[in-house]
């Protein structure tokens, strides 16, 4: 793909992200239901959370994109080297854990999830937008252009720490307010919800292998912008 369709397309993107980012962040106190929005706000979901990790993705791509453009190749260099470690770490194995995650629970039962009083709130829309068209997204990134995957002790190590702190952020929310984030956390026994932390670690862990396995299939080994 050329630069200056790269160029646009990375900036609709960010475009995309930040408006979906600024929809869910600004619904007026008043029509959020006060069970869902507790302490740390929209701040405690991975859902809105991912949508910022992705604006910045995106913003760093577009910038990436625009230094090649302007021949300012060393720069180039140094943000496409980070553009190639955001996607490959965290952006593409959080929105496809996001995408898959979120449907397979709300088709199991939405209520651990996705509470129904949430649809008076947040319109259908939103809701794809959020958590359907990230993986589209995330897709259509690895086939519009090669990244440079890690040392996958240095990508696992990154994914892992991120997954830790967020676990944590988890963790300190429910020894303040005594409610989990996600009610399907409080089906589980401490026992069984660390199993469930540490299979949705694995799992997240297989979609980075995954992002890699496509990045390596569709490029090969040497192709690299």
């Amino acid at each position: 793909m050329e630069i200056s369709t790269l160029a646009t397309y990375h900036c609709l993107a960010f475009v995309w992200y930040f408006f979906i980012a600024y929809s869910i962040t600004h619904i007026k106190t008043e029509e959020r239901p006060s069970e869902v929005f507790l302490y740390g706000g929209q701040w405690k979901y991975l859902t809105v959370l991912n949508l910022v990790l992705q604006t910045v993705f995106y913003g760093v791509s577009f910038l990436a994109d625009v230094l090649r453009l302007i021949k300012k190749l060393r720069c180039a260099k140094c943000v496409i080297s980070s553009r190639d470690l955001l996607f490959s770490a965290l952006a593409f194995p959080v929105s496809t854990f996001v995408c898959i995650s979120f449907w397979i629970l709300y088709s199991y039962n939405r209520e651990l999830v996705y509470p129904k009083s949430l649809d008076g709130v947040i319109p259908l829309w939103l809701n794809h937008a959020m958590h359907t068209a990230v993986l589209p997204f995330a897709l259509l990134e690895i086939l519009a252009l090669p990244h440079r995957y890690p040392a996958k002790k240095k990508g696992l190590i990154l994914l892992g720490f991120v997954s830790f702190l967020y676990i944590s952020w988890i963790l300190w929310i429910y020894s303040v307010t005594g409610e989990w984030v996600y009610p399907l956390f409080a089906l589980f026994s401490p026992l069984g919800l660390a199993a469930f932390f540490a299979g949705s670690l694995a799992i997240i862990i297989s979609f980075y292998n995954f992002g890699e396995f496509l990045n390596r299939m569709i490029w090969g080994q040497s192709k690299f912008s």
